[in-house]
């Protein structure tokens, strides 16, 4: 049995969505650590900082939470993670066949030659690598 940390953090941060929490801890790896950056520069999570405790680095990622126009009552993100490739079936596409999500809307995050990046810098770049999944 393997691990799949990318599974791990898009479920923690999906489960923490749904319950409404404002703080998630996600374990440190640098693959970890560069999806977040795109997250966070992205706009899809609001703060993200590095902690350590008893010899065990991990992030602390601070949820964006909007309120829905209209409507009073929680406030509700408008955040959808899904993984493509994993262990069992990895997906890989060149830089001409990388998906839109919602036409532009949501980002897909590759894992290429020059490292992880959005679908936007894998087409400018015209590099293709293995698709980590979809943020919307």
């Amino acid at each position: 049995m393997s691990k799949d940390t990318i599974a791990n953090i898009l479920t923690s941060i999906r489960n923490a969505d749904m319950n409404k929490k404002r703080t998630v801890r996600i374990p440190y790896t640098n693959i970890t650590e560069n999806i977040l950056k795109i997250l966070l520069r992205e706009g899809f999570i609001e703060n993200m900082r590095k902690h350590q405790e008893s010899n065990n680095l991990f992030f602390v990622l601070t949820l964006r939470h909007r309120r829905k126009r209209n409507r009073k009552g929680p406030d509700k993100t408008v955040l959808n993670l899904k993984r493509i490739s994993r262990p069992g079936l990895r997906i890989y596409s060149n830089y001409q066949r990388i998906p839109r999500i919602l036409g532009g809307m949501g980002i897909v995050i590759l894992s290429t030659s020059r490292g992880i990046m959005t679908d936007r810098e894998a087409r400018l770049e015209g590099i293709g690598g293995e698709i980590l999944c979809y943020i919307w």
